[in-house]
């Protein structure tokens, strides 16, 4: 069976989110006003995230200090494999930045593809975003569409995530391991997901599907494929 795995990256593979971390540490003290406009509806996820980056004030040097901070599930690794060991294609999709995901799969020794922002650098410690998986139609408005990313698989999709740029997503995915408030809106909106805390209960429900157990809830419709590159150069 040929499955696409998507998994998120803050606060699922890294257990901080690190675009918050950077501008608590780095930005000027109006992105949390910026903040509360999303928090509050008034702005989409993609115009908060362009505005914030737009007051960090950090070096490359500093930055990659912080991404080096970043603490990473121990199981992540494992699961991984799991997945290779099937043949199971494992692609992040992220609302966070490239060069955080970049580097911490770098010190991990994990040559995986991923879609995410685009963290630019436009001077000795200034910084623009760019959104190339930015989709109009999406319904979070998150810089990275998710949902378009599994309508390209060829198989059924699992998804693995814990907020609310997975909201979409969550709602075609075959299978939806969830954390968060993943797991709390799939909750509200009875969608079928299995909850976990961590990547040692996210390998545990693999290996229940693995087995053919009942225990991991799937979705029984599939939307018509779309052909969408996930490869990154």
């Amino acid at each position: 069976m040929s499955v696409f795995v998507l998994v998120d990256f803050d606060g699922t593979i890294v257990r901080q989110d690190a675009t918050d971390l950077i501008l608590e540490r780095f930005a000027l003290p109006e992105w949390r006003a910026v903040e509360q406009a999303w928090v509050t509806g008034r702005i989409g996820s993609r115009e908060c995230l362009a505005r914030q980056i737009d007051l960090i004030r950090a070096t490359d040097r500093q930055l990659d200090a912080l991404i080096d901070e970043l603490e990473v599930d121990p199981e992540f690794p494992a699961f991984v494999s799991l997945c290779r060991d099937r043949g199971w294609k494992v692609v992040i999709g992220s609302d966070g930045l490239d060069r955080v995901i970049g580097m911490v799969l770098a010190r991990l020794g994990l040559a995986l593809p991923f879609v995410s922002n685009r963290l630019v650098r436009t001077g000795s410690d200034r910084w623009r975003l760019d959104f190339p998986a930015f989709n109009e139609a999406c319904g979070v408005s998150s810089g990275t569409c998710k949902c378009a990313l599994t309508r390209g698989a060829t198989g059924p999709a699992i998804l693995i995530g814990d907020g609310r740029s997975d909201f979409c997503v969550a709602a075609s995915a075959q299978w939806v391991l969830a954390k968060g408030q993943l797991a709390q809106h799939c909750r509200e909106r009875a969608i079928p997901h299995h909850e976990i805390a961590n990547f040692a209960e996210a390998n545990s429900a693999l290996r229940m599907l693995f087995a053919g157990k009942p225990g991991l809830r799937r979705r029984s419709a599939r939307r018509p494929a779309v052909t969408v590159d996930v490869s990154r150069a």
